[in-house]
This record gives structure tokens, C-alpha cells and sequence, in this order.
């Protein structure tokens, strides 16, 4: 089956009819129903498929022996999100095997098609959850405490889809020796290259924070002005003291959730609760970023007579990924090298490497720069060429002379 075929049927499942974005979050019916079609892919192809307790499932091109490589994405979409992020890794992976079976390759070494289960964290608030629960990285005490919006449990989510949790390190990646994985670029770097994909060099550190802040809740019509203790009025000014640190040191910064109590329209809150989401290009600065706008969020304040409690939800360092498997993906191809370059959005492949995996990334050309939106895109042609780039990667650490 073409990619071009594949990415159609796939483009209808949690697509919102009103904005045009997806809802396919984590074990739910049109999540699963992308994970159905993986698996029907995977038949299709002869692939002999694996899937740990957790829902983290990969799909085997058995040949050879020796440490196998491992490609893949995943299909879950963050909140109204885009098409490609995550299902472009998937889709381009099958197809990847599609394009090496047309050129009559046989692998030395075995090849898997992997898809990850709650990698953007939209409904359990842990990014890359499938693979850090693959690799060992959260703890199951941890995995146990995480609920959805609604107070669901994570392992009852996993269970009312048929699935046994298992909180320990999953046996799919027993013998992977490299994963690289295939993603739509969420950012301009390759439109202002000219180029239609790219190699990653590393991904930023970043992490996600909650602000609460608590005041007084009122009367919106009775209390002056004067007498309010606001938290709203607090988490606004730290909001803006959050984006003008990030604009003054090129990092970034973004409150993108917020809860109010009560939330009623003639009322003084009595909490806000926003959530922070802080990315920057080392872990130094990180710390500073976050630590500057805690600072300016509490002098607020206190001049408003609220308070502010600021709590970690999840951190990830940075990632360097193996500079000379970058390079070695990145050179001769037509005659000229793809561009290297690094990345501020964390990925599955930032957790395989941090758990030891010599790991490559590749970035398809989105031609808006846009991403976590209806508007995320890429050309049919620019896809194409990412298929044939990811082949032609398979083809060069799963082939005759590939390093071990």
C-alpha cells in the first residue's frame, strides 16, 4: 500500500468536523482505532508484531541477526492538534519498509516498526509516557498516581482497553541496538535551508511546571477594586514576566493551561492554576528561566495579597544524539548532505537515547513552521522524500557493513 494511500486512511479517525484538528488521545476510541489500523498494517506486511502491557506495540521485519533497529512514532494527538506530528514517523515507517522491499534489500540485522502510546502527554500530562514506561524511567509508584482531567487512572484507562499494565521495563526493546525515528519538523529551520529534511542534532531540556495561585474568591460587582486579592491579576503578570525573560535570553516559555475556581463570570477567583511549559537551549539556563519568572510571580504576589506555590511535574534534560550517527544519516545523498540541526520539541527518541540507545532523529520540511495545531502540514512531495530518506537510513545500519 502507497504512502499516499496509507495517509489517507488514516487522516479521518479523530478529526474534529470544527477546527479540522485531531482528538486522538491516549486509549481512547480513536486512538485505538489508529492502533487497529497499525496492526492491520503490520499483518499486511508480514510483520510479526509485539505489544507490551502498557500498549507500546512494534511490528517485526525478522531477518538476520545482531542488534536490531528500530524505527517508529506515534499516533496520539495532543489536544485539536495537527495530522502529522507523530503518525507522519508512523506512516513513513511502514512505507520505509514498502521502498526497501521494492529494492530488493535484505537486511543483516532484524528491523522494527514501532508505534508509542501517550507520547504528548495530552491526557495523563507525563510526555513520552510509553517510552518511559518502556525504558524504565518513571517509576510504576509514579505511573499508579497519574489521572486524566476527569480523575481517571492511568492503569484504568489501560485496562477498560483490554490492556495488563506493566509497570516494569518492557522486553520490546531487548536487542535494539538503534531506533531512529522519523517526525515532521516543528519549526522553519529546513524552509530557511531549502531543504526537505533534515538530521537532528539534539533536543533542548524543558519541562512542564504548575503555578497555583491562590487568593480570595468574591463578588465581582461588590468588592472594589481595592480590596480584591486576585489571583487571576497574579497569574496574568506572571504570565507576561514569563514571556519577556524567555523573548530576553532567545529561550522559550508558555502558560497553554489554565484551571480557575470557581470559574464563574461574576466572581473573584479564589485559585488559578496554570501550568508552564519552559524550554531552553541548556539546563542551566532552564533552571534560571523558571526560578526568574518564580521570583517575579511571588513579588506579585505578595502587592496583590495572594500567594504562589510553584510545583515540577516532569523535567527532561537535554539530548545529544550520537554526532557521528548523525553525520553518518546526514552525508551524500544526490551529492550533497541534509542539513544537522537541533530541536526544542522532545520526542520518544530523547528517551531511548537517555536509556542508552544510540538514537537519530529526521525532520520532514513543514512549510508553515506550525505544529500542536490544525494548521501543521507538510507536502506530499517532502513526505516522499522523508520515506526514501528513512529507507535509505534502515538501508545503511541494517545493511552489509553496518556498524555493530
Amino acid at each position: 500500500m502507497s504512502f499516499e494511500q496509507m495517509w489517507s486512511d488514516l487522516a479521518p479517525i479523530g478529526r474534529a468536523a470544527s477546527s479540522g484538528g485531531y482528538f486522538r488521545q491516549p486509549f481512547g476510541s480513536a486512538e485505538r482505532e489508529c492502533h487497529a489500523w497499525f496492526l492491520e498494517q503490520c499483518a499486511a506486511r508480514g510483520l510479526d508484531v509485539e505489544t507490551d502491557g502498557n500498549g507500546n506495540t512494534v511490528g517485526w521485519w525478522r531477518s538476520g541477526s545482531g542488534p536490531s533497529v528500530l524505527t517508529g512514532s506515534h499516533l496520539d494527538s495532543v489536544l485539536d492538534g495537527g495530522a502529522y506530528d507523530g503518525p507522519l514517523g508512523v506512516v513513513s515507517s511502514l512505507a520505509a519498509i514498502d521502498r526497501l522491499r521494492e529494492r530488493g534489500f535484505v537486511p543483516d540485522r532484524p528491523i522494527g516498526v514501532g508505534a508509542f502510546v501517550e507520547e504528548e502527554g495530552s491526557r495523563f500530562g507525563l510526555a513520552c509516557l510509553g517510552s518511559q514506561l518502556m525504558t524504565g524511567a518513571v517509576s510504576s509508584e509514579r505511573a499508579k498516581e497519574l489521572r486524566d482531567r476527569d480523575g481517571t487512572p492511568l492503569l484504568d484507562a489501560m485496562n477498560a482497553v483490554g490492556l495488563e499494565p506493566d509497570l516494569g521495563d518492557s522486553a520490546l526493546l531487548d536487542g535494539v541496538g538503534c531506533f531512529v525515528e522519523l517526525h515532521v519538523e516543528q519549526g522553519r529551520d529546513l524552509v530557511d535551508r531549502g531543504a526537505a529534511v533534515g538530521v537532528a542534532s539534539g533536543i533542548w531540556p524543558h519541562g512542564r511546571y504548575r503555578f497555583d495561585f491562590t487568593g480570595q474568591a468574591n463578588h465581582a460587582g461588590t468588592t472594589r477594586m481595592e480590596d480584591r486579592h486576585d489571583p487571576m491579576l497574579t497569574f496574568a503578570m506572571t504570565a507576561l514576566a514569563a514571556n519577556k525573560q524567555a523573548r530576553l535570553g532567545g529561550q522559550r516559555a508558555t502558560f497553554g493551561r489554565v484551571q480557575v475556581e470557581p470559574n464563574g463570570t461574576n466572581a473573584v477567583p479564589a485559585k488559578v492554576s496554570a501550568w508552564l511549559d519552559a524550554r531552553c537551549s541548556d539546563e542551566a539556563t532552564l533552571a534560571a528561566l523558571v526560578a526568574e519568572i518564580e521570583r517575579q510571580g511571588s513579588q506579585r504576589a505578595e502587592r496583590d495579597g495572594t500567594s504562589l506555590a510553584v510545583s515540577a511535574e516532569s523535567v527532561s534534560g537535554s539530548v545529544a544524539f550520537d554526532p557521528a550517527l548523525a553525520q553518518r544519516l546526514a552525508a551524500d545523498h544526490a551529492g550533497a548532505d541534509w542539513p544537522v540541526l537541533a530541536t526544542q520539541a522532545g520526542h520518544d527518541a530523547g528517551i531511548l537515547s537517555a536509556a542508552g540507545i544510540l538514537t537519530a532523529m529526521l525532520f520532514v520540511r513543514n512549510p508553515t513552521g506550525v505544529s500542536h495545531s490544525p494548521a501543521e502540514f507538510a507536502e506530499t512531495a517532502d513526505c516522499l522524500v522523508g520515506v526514501d530518506a528513512l529507507a535509505d537510513s534502515l538501508e545503511r545500519l541494517a545493511g552489509p557493513g553496518a556498524p555493530r
